[in-house]
Order: C-alpha cells, then structure tokens, then sequence
C-alpha cells in the first residue's frame, strides 16, 4: 500500500494504534534515517496490522474510528507516526510523544542529505529544503521552487538535477509498503499482545503491566493518562517511577498479589478506586522514606519495588501507623535495599513479602524473619563499605547516614538537612583525599573512589577545598567547626590523615561507617534489636561494578570534553554514570561520561563516551541503546556532524 493511502487511512480513522502500545520514542537520528533510506528507496520494512471491529476497538489518542472494521497498527508505528509527522506537519490523533523529533526536517538539494532546521546554517541557502511545506503542497509547489532556484544563475545550470530530486524526495508518498494483517474472531487482545511481542522480539516487548494497563484502558480509556499525570508529579519531585511499577501497588492493593493477571477481572471502579488508595499510600511511603530515611532522590532510591510492599502494608493497617511501627517497617525497607532484596527475580520475591503479610499470623515480623531467613544476618560488617564508585550497593546507604545524622557541612558548619540543600543538584559527592593527589602516587582505581573516601558537602565548600589533602584543610575545619569532621565520620587521629597512611584511614573510616549504619538501625527498632542478632553473613570483599574512568589521564580527557559540550551551549554528560537495570534495579555497569536521554533531550538517542573499556561494557551500552564512542575524536565527530551539523567546530 502506498504511503499516501495508509497517511489517508490514518486521517480518515480507518487505521489507529491500539491501546497497549507504547507512545513515540523515535530521536531526530532515526526520523533522518527513515527518510533517508525513503528516499533513496531503500528497504524500510513492513507494517502489521490488526482487522478488527470498530466497535470494540480499543485505541489510542482522542480520535473517532471509522464504522465497520478498522486497522490498528501492531508493527510500524514509529516509522508511520515518523512519516505522518514530516508530511502532514503535525502529528497523529493517536501520538503520545515529543513532536520536536520530527519538525523542522530539511533536505539539501545538493549533497542530497537530511537535517533539522538551524537558521544559521539554512537561513540563507536557498538549496535546503522543507520537507514538510514540500509535502503539504505536492507538485504545486515545484513551480515556485523552480522560479527561485532558476533566478541565481549559479544554481540555473543543475535545475535539471535538483528537480529531479525535488520529484523524488515527493515520490516518498508513492514508496509501497508491504501490509500484513491478523483478522478472525480467535484473535483477543491476549493472542496478539503474544504476536506483538514476537514480532518486536528484537525491539521493546510489551511487559505483563502493559498488558494488564491494555485490558484496563479497555473499559476505563482514561487509565493511562491519569496514571501518567501522577507520574509526573513524581518526576518533579525527582523520584522517577514507571507505569510498570505504579501498577504493581494497583495491583497489591486490591488483590494483594505481585503477578497482573490477577488485575484482570477488576472492573473500571475497582480500577479507579485501587489506584486512589495506591496513590495515597504510595506518596506516604515516599514521605517516610524521605523524611525519616533521607533518600529523597531517584539516585539513591535503591529499593523502589520494596514500596509495593508498603503499599499493602498500610492498606492494611487502614493508612495508619505509629512511630515505632512505622520505623520497624523502614527498617525493613531500607535492610531489603542494602541488601538487593528485589534486584532479580522481582515479582516472585514481591509475591513472598505479600504472603509473609497475608492471613491472621502476617505481619511485620513475619516480613523481617523471611528478610533474616533469605539474607542472614542483617548487622553491617565494615567489608560492605569495601564497594567503590557512585554505582556501588552501599552509596544510598552513605547518603541515607549523611542525612539521618545530619553530618554537617565542612565550609558553613551547618547540618546538610533537605531543607537546607534541595535535592541532589545542591549537593556534591567529595573525595576526602583528592583524586589527582592519589593518581599521583599510583593508588588504584577502586581505592581512589572508594566509598570510604566519599562524603556530601556543599558545591561552595567542595570548590573551595580543591585538591587540598586532608593533613592541610582538616584542621582548619575542626578549628571553624568543632565536630564537623567527626559528623562525617571522620577518624580523629592526625596521622591518618596524612596520603601515605591512606589505606589505613580508609580502613578505619569503614569502621566508623559501620559502627554508625548498625546504630541507625537499632534506633528505627526502637529496642527490639533482636532482628540484628545472628551469625554475620560472609563479606565479598570486593564490589566490582565494571567499567568507569581508570586514569587521570581518561578523567582530564572527559573533563576537557565534557567542558567543550557546555561551550556549545549543550548540556554536560553525567559522570561515571551508574547504568543500571530500568526495571530491577540490578548495578549492570558504570560508564565514563553519559547523557541517559540524549545530548538534545528526547530528540537523539542516549550517549556514552567509554575510553578504555571491555567489549562487555561496551556490549551492555550498546543493547541499552547507547550510542559508543570510545575516543574523544569519535564524540567530537559525532556532535559536529549529526547533532550540530555546522561542520568543523575550533
């Protein structure tokens, strides 16, 4: 079917998208490619569609379907809203995402090339194109582009060419793509959720929530919206959650299950009123969680799935808690993070907390005993501060005693409360012991960035401390601020803070660290510390989350890089980015320097710069959807090429 016909079917309603997929994610790389591979007529894949009546056709966005039988879109949608969006210059009825990614598009007769709009680059040259205001007006545009090309003699002599090209850039309307459909009575949305998945098994299946979210949509359309709102409220409050997971407390409140299919045979109602109770409930947790714990950010918000567990918890509890109960159950939230409770095989461990609170014997400690009985013991040893780097288990954990102490800043002497700094912008990770200082004598990556060596200051004192060793500005800080140092856990004797005794401060620090941790701990069960007791489980010495910047030498290149980015006006890559696992939490790797959503948000694809990495790095990047690029000259290319596409940048 022609391009034109299918864009038509679109407009007329006869062709729609259904309900459990996705919105748009394309960037602008992959809108470019598309009709650069349109134009050259290159193979751009086939399109599956769903017959299906229009009465029962549950779909997505505001439009009205055609009567009779329609076509919902299960393969394709993203190069049909691509196409939809260039040529009829906005987007569907249907879309769901950022319309930026395909306005603007332009064609260079010339070089025959595509790109976004850059008034100071196109402005002026009468060769770039619109694509857009080329398709909207067809062929009755050529005439008015030929009279301007034709009227600079420079450019009269290839006007043959460049209509030719003009033609076919236009001929993209009549490019044929291949349609396949399912159709006939057997084919519930269940069956082709399955051939939906099947199909995209190289791309992003739809998850069980999705299918469950489908069903619900069915009978209330409005779910997913309403959900997404909240969402988002969350979002500004720098807690970044998914459908998936705000589904998940849907589904504890109301059913007490961790699996959706026990969502389905909810009716629109019961819906509504569970996510009411999920919402409440959940925004309870993440005051507690944030009040009383401290971890009021989505970086160190390391046990988001132990959250549906609080959800039906106070469900139970009728939303109600005392103090003391409400801090054993922290107790417990922050136990399951420390120790990755839920960083693999999620939904079965969810389901076993469930049970652990079901029937008249459940409970909290009947929670906390099947924590012991799966961990062991739950009292911190020093080894689990041995971890390293940002991505390391236990950094949450040195954030959340920052906070429950109230360790107080180096520079001002005050507590670093939430209040006083923000969110996570406001403050900032210090090396106790400057980086360049130990590279200079040769100490090792996972020593440099130990977690011993980390403590959270102002961006004021953080500057103004530099890479001044510790035996130079430690004294002065306990002269300004008497127990300053010691709120940051800071060893008291004088030598240890001298870099050749460096290893032994670390050691000693992570003492003091621990000896801290199990404190906290038996405050938030106010007395009942026997939930510590028990044989210490055996400590892995060593926490190697692979990848991250091995040198100085790499460290100065991407500061250099990442400075050259900012001078471009281009917002600054994330350093020595904690990749992990979107849906368990699970640490899989850090990168160097990475921008998660794109250097032009939401409109390119993310980036990773990884100088020096294993292929296996490198593998995990790449199937995340990362763009690599393992040497600066590579990255530099790219930016001028593809995300600026000014050419060569001093």
């Amino acid at each position: 079917m022609k391009t034109s016909n299918i864009l038509e079917y679109i407009d007329s309603g006869y062709m729609a998208l259904p309900e459990f997929q996705r919105g748009y994610v394309w960037n602008r790389d992959q809108v470019r490619s598309l009709f650069s591979s349109l134009y050259r007529r290159y193979p751009v894949g086939g399109l599956l569609m769903w017959a299906t009546e229009s009465k029962t056709a549950v779909h997505r966005g505001d439009g009205q379907l055609a009567p009779g039988v329609v076509k919902l879109l299960l393969d394709g949608q993203q190069r049909m809203t691509t196409i939809y969006g260039v040529v009829r210059g906005k987007p569907p009825l249907f879309f769901d995402g950022n319309a930026q990614a395909f306005t603007g598009l332009r064609f260079h007769l010339e070089t025959e090339t595509f790109a976004f709009y850059q008034p100071l680059k196109m402005s002026d040259d009468l060769l770039w194109i619109d694509v857009t205001d080329l398709m909207k007006k067809g062929h009755n545009g050529l005439g008015e582009l030929f009279i301007r090309l034709n009227s600079i003699p420079a450019l009269a002599v290839r006007i043959s060419d460049y209509v030719g090209r003009l033609n076919r850039l236009l001929g993209i309307l009549d490019v044929d793509l291949h349609i396949e459909e399912i159709t006939g009575p057997d084919k519930t949305i269940d069956v082709v959720v399955d051939i939906f998945n099947r199909v995209n098994s190289g791309g992003t299946k739809l998850s069980k929530g999705d299918l469950a979210l489908a069903k619900i949509c069915a009978e209330w359309p409005e779910a997913r919206d309403t959900m997404k709102t909240k969402l988002k409220i969350w979002k500004q409050a720098d807690f970044q959650f998914n459908l998936d997971w705000l589904l998940r407390s849907v589904n504890t409140v109301l059913t007490g299950e961790a699996k959706f299919q026990f969502l389905h045979d909810k009716s629109a109602p019961e819906i509504k009123v569970g996510l009411e109770k999920a919402i409440k409930h959940i925004d309870t947790s993440l005051n507690m969680i944030s009040g009383r714990l401290g971890l009021d950010h989505d970086q160190v918000f390391f046990g988001r799935f132990g959250v549906p567990i609080m959800v039906r918890y106070l469900e139970n509890r009728g939303g109600q808690l005392d103090a003391i109960e409400r801090d054993k159950l922290l107790f417990w939230f922050a136990q399951a993070g420390m120790w990755g409770r839920f960083s693999g095989s999620t939904e079965s461990y969810i389901d076993q907390d469930l049970a652990a609170l079901a029937g008249p014997d459940g409970g909290l400690d009947k929670l906390l005993e099947q924590l012991r009985l799966w961990h062991g013991g739950l009292r911190v040893e020093a080894g689990h501060f041995t971890g390293w780097s940002l991505g390391a288990r236990f950094y949450p954990v040195l954030y959340m005693l920052t906070r429950m102490g109230q360790s107080c800043d180096w520079g001002t002497g005050l507590p670093l409360k939430a209040t006083l700094l923000g969110k996570m912008n406001h403050l900032e990770v210090h090396h106790i012991f400057p980086k360049a200082q130990l590279y200079k004598r040769n100490f090792t990556r996972p020593e440099v960035n130990a977690l011993s060596n980390f403590c959270f200051l102002t961006q004021d004192t953080n500057l103004n401390i530099s890479d001044r060793l510790p035996e130079e500005y430690f004294q002065k800080v306990e002269q300004a601020h008497p127990g300053a140092l010691a709120s940051q856990w800071i060893p008291s004797d004088p030598q240890l803070w001298k870099i050749d005794n460096f290893r032994d401060f670390l050691e000693a620090r992570k003492a003091l660290l621990t000896i801290e941790v199990n404190q906290r701990m038996e405050e938030l069960l106010h007395g009942d510390t026997h939930w510590l007791s028990g044989p210490p489980v055996a400590v892995q010495l060593t926490y190697e989350v692979i990848g991250g910047i091995s040198s100085e030498q790499e460290e100065h290149q991407l500061e250099n890089l990442n400075a050259w980015v900012e001078s471009l006006g281009l917002p600054p890559g994330i350093f020595t980015y904690d990749f992990a696992d979107p849906d368990t939490g699970a640490q899989k790797a850090v990168f160097d320097l990475a921008w998660p959503t794109g250097i032009q948000q939401e409109l390119s694809q993310p980036v990773a710069i990884l100088l020096n990495e294993t292929a296996e790095v490198i593998a995990i990047a790449s199937q995340a959807g990362y763009r690599c690029f393992t040497t600066p000259d590579e990255f530099r290319h790219y930016l001028q090429t593809e995300i600026l596409s000014v050419g060569t940048i001093v």
